[in-house]
């Protein structure tokens, strides 16, 4: 069963897939960086670390509720991610956020628009340093 959390981004996170981000800290407004660190990619090149950006939407009380985060280009990939998501806690209090995302990769022509963007989803789960 999950249910949604009260939950602060901060800290990292693993996807299914093996990519990981890490959130720094999350400020009074809900706005935070990181560094998002992807497992997959269609390019032969090394991947580095990509910037992420976002807002972690805040309730009118002031609780966080885990929804919506950014990452920025992918870089050495020619492409940029967004994700969307919120924050749900299973039994035994382990947190994940489940998410949508959208992969905007550069096309040479208005001709090739059509593959440039792809959608999936992720489900990421809170890691430790040990991970």
């Amino acid at each position: 069963l999950l249910v949604p959390q009260q939950c602060d981004l901060t800290g990292r996170w693993k996807n299914d897939l093996g990519s990981w981000m890490e959130v720094f800290a999350v400020d009074s407004q809900g706005n935070f960086s990181g560094e998002y660190h992807t497992a997959v990619s269609s390019t032969q090149k090394p991947i580095q670390p990509s910037p992420l950006i976002g807002s972690q939407h805040l309730d009118e009380d002031g609780k966080k509720t885990g929804r919506s985060f950014l990452v920025g280009s992918c870089s050495g990939s020619h492409s940029t991610a967004v994700f969307v998501g919120q924050c749900f806690a299973e039994d035994g209090g382990k947190e994940v956020l489940q998410t949508s995302w959208l992969l905007r990769e550069k096309v040479d022509s208005p001709h090739s628009d059509w593959k440039a963007t792809r959608t999936g989803r992720n489900v990421f789960s809170r890691i430790s340093w040990e991970e």
